[in-house]
């Protein structure tokens, strides 16, 4: 495991766990939590953030750049052309060359637009950007989006904020399986730390969440459950678990050792 590191885009992560920064009832409690969630990567809403009054607080004030990576996002988008301009923003004021990129199709469910995603992930890496698109459960989008230049793709695992956990765990084994060349994040959906750990085992090579822990009761002890979900779920799925059977076989059996 001392060698099991997250890789993307030619850097090293150790932890396999991003968290967001919206939705926590003060910046001091996501500061907490960040903490205890043992992240390396904070993953920021551009269109949310002050960027330019240097004079009034930022939640920027509380992220530790020595500590934690940050990671623009193009949350708020609706079309590729808005994604490209957050996206150009967020390099131009400093943030980063890389980019969450998210292309909201419908604004009930949240759900990517797809044909928006991978235009935008075309100009935007050819303009040097690393893009990790948010996008939905879909081999054939996904694939898609390789093809365009992404280093990682994220498919959501429930609609963002529902809490609802993996709700597809099919379509998760298929991406695993025919994914090979870049990391395959889960992003969106995770309620709580059962959540995450079932991602991992299904063979995320990451889990990106916000709201399960922001929308915890206790943060801060969230995100410390979240940290210890997905390494377990990382270890399992690393470890290769049992066969399943139908009947009952002794765990004690009488032949073998000893005999």
């Amino acid at each position: 495991m001392q060698n099991d590191v997250l890789r993307i885009a030619g850097r090293e992560f150790r932890s396999r766990l991003i968290v967001g920064t919206g939705k926590y009832k003060s910046f001091q409690e996501m500061q907490r939590a960040h903490e205890a969630s043992g992240a390396e990567i904070v993953t920021v809403a551009v269109r949310r953030v002050n960027l330019t009054d240097k004079t009034k607080e930022s939640m920027l004030d509380y992220i530790d750049t020595k500590k934690f990576f940050i990671l623009p996002n193009t949350a708020g988008c609706y079309t590729a052309d808005e994604a490209i301009r957050t996206a150009r923003l967020a390099r131009e004021v400093g943030l980063s060359n890389w980019i969450k990129l998210e292309v909201i199709g419908d604004e009930k469910t949240l759900f990517p637009d797809n044909f928006a995603l991978v235009e935008a992930t075309k100009v935007l890496v050819k303009e040097g950007f690393v893009v990790m698109p948010y996008t939905n459960d879909d081999l054939i989008a996904a694939r898609r989006l390789i093809d365009a230049g992404a280093a990682a793709v994220m498919p959501l695992g429930a609609p963002i904020g529902s809490g609802l956990g993996i709700q597809n765990p099919a379509n998760m084994r298929i991406l695993r399986e025919m994914i090979t060349t870049v990391p395959l994040i889960v992003d969106a959906g995770v309620g709580t730390a059962s959540d995450a750990t079932i991602a991992m085992e299904l063979g995320a090579d990451a889990v990106l969440m916000n709201t399960g822990i922001a929308g915890a009761q206790n943060p801060v002890l969230m995100a410390e459950a979240m940290k210890h979900a997905v390494i377990a779920g990382r270890q399992a799925y690393l470890a290769g678990r049992m066969q399943k059977k139908l009947y009952a076989s002794a765990s004690s059996p009488l032949g073998g050792v000893g005999r």
